[in-house]
C-alpha cells in the first residue's frame, strides 16, 4: 500500500498518543507517590502501551484513511474503461457510437476493431468522470446502435505496448480461452479471418496472413495486407495459442 502522508501519520500518532499521556498522568498526579517512582512508571507505561497496544491498534483502525491517495483533480486520462461492443459493418457506425460517449464526456483512448460474422467486434479504452458508471456507458453505446456491449474497469496497462501488453492479454487469455483470437489479432495489429469460404479456398502466399492452430476449430487465420508477419510475431501468437490450450486443459 502506498506509505502514510506524513500530516495523517502525524495526526493518527496524536490521537492514539494524547488520551493515554493524558490518562496515566492524571492517574500518577493523583496518588502522589515519590519523584522518581512517577518518572518511572510514566515512561514505562507509556512507552510500553504506546509501542505494543495503543499505536498498532490506532494505525488497524485507521488503515483505509492513512493509506489513501490524497484527492487531486485529474488531467488527462481519468477513469479508464475497456469496452466491447458489436456494430453493423457499415459508414457512421462508430460515429454515432461516439457521439454518444461524448454526453457522458468520455473520450475515446485507444481502438482494435475485429471483423465478425454479423459486423465488427470493436474493442475501445475510453476515460469518463469519476460519476460516470459502466451502467452508464452501455445505456449510450446501446443508444448509439451498439450491441453485445461489454464493459470493464481497466488502468492505463490497457494503454501501452510492448512486454507489458502481450503479457496483458496472456492473461486475458489464461482467464478465458475463448479470447485467443481477439488477443492475437490484438498483439498482432491483424484482422481475424472469419470469412469460412476464404479459410477452405487458396489463401495469399506473401506472408500477409498467419496462420495459428486453434483448440477449437483446428485453426484461426490472421491478415494484415502489406505487412508480412515476422518469425517474431508468429512465435508469439503461437505461444498465445498453446497457453490458450493449456489454460482450457486445466479448466477442465
Amino acid at each position: 500500500m502506498p506509505h502514510p502522508r506524513r500530516l495523517r501519520l502525524t495526526l493518527a500518532k496524536l490521537v492514539a498518543i494524547a488520551p493515554v499521556e493524558l490518562a496515566l498522568h492524571a492517574v500518577v498526579l493523583a496518588a502522589h507517590p515519590p519523584y522518581l517512582v512517577s518518572v518511572g512508571v510514566l515512561a514505562s507505561v507509556t512507552t510500553a502501551l504506546v509501542i505494543w497496544v495503543v499505536e498498532p491498534s490506532t494505525m488497524r483502525l485507521l488503515r483505509s484513511w492513512l493509506h489513501a491517495p490524497t484527492t487531486r483533480p485529474r488531467h488527462g486520462i481519468g477513469t479508464l474503461w475497456r469496452i466491447r461492443v458489436t456494430l453493423d459493418d457499415r459508414a457512421g457506425t462508430l460515429e454515432s457510437v461516439a457521439r454518444q460517449l461524448s454526453v457522458l464526456d468520455a473520450n475515446i483512448l485507444g481502438l482494435h476493431v475485429h471483423p465478425v460474422d454479423d459486423g465488427v467486434r470493436d474493442e475501445l479504452v475510453v476515460s469518463t468522470p469519476d460519476d460516470v458508471t459502466a451502467a452508464d456507458l452501455e445505456l449510450a453505446i446501446e443508444s448509439g446502435g451498439g450491441r453485445e456491449t461489454h464493459v470493464w474497469p481497466t488502468t492505463a496497462l490497457a494503454l501501452v505496448d510492448g512486454q507489458t501488453k502481450a503479457l496483458s492479454l496472456s492473461a486475458r487469455v489464461v482467464a478465458d480461452p475463448g479470447e485467443l483470437p481477439h488477443a492475437v489479432a490484438e498483439l498482432l495489429g491483424a484482422q481475424l479471418v472469419t470469412n469460412r469460404a476464404t479459410l477452405a479456398g487458396q489463401l495469399p502466399d506473401d506472408g500477409t496472413v498467419l496462420k495459428v492452430p486453434s483448440p477449437w476449430t483446428g485453426l484461426f487465420a490472421f491478415s494484415r495486407p502489406g505487412e508480412p508477419f515476422t518469425p517474431a510475431e508468429s512465435a508469439r501468437a503461437h505461444r498465445l495459442a498453446e497457453l490458450a490450450e493449456a489454460a482450457q486443459t486445466i479448466n477442465r
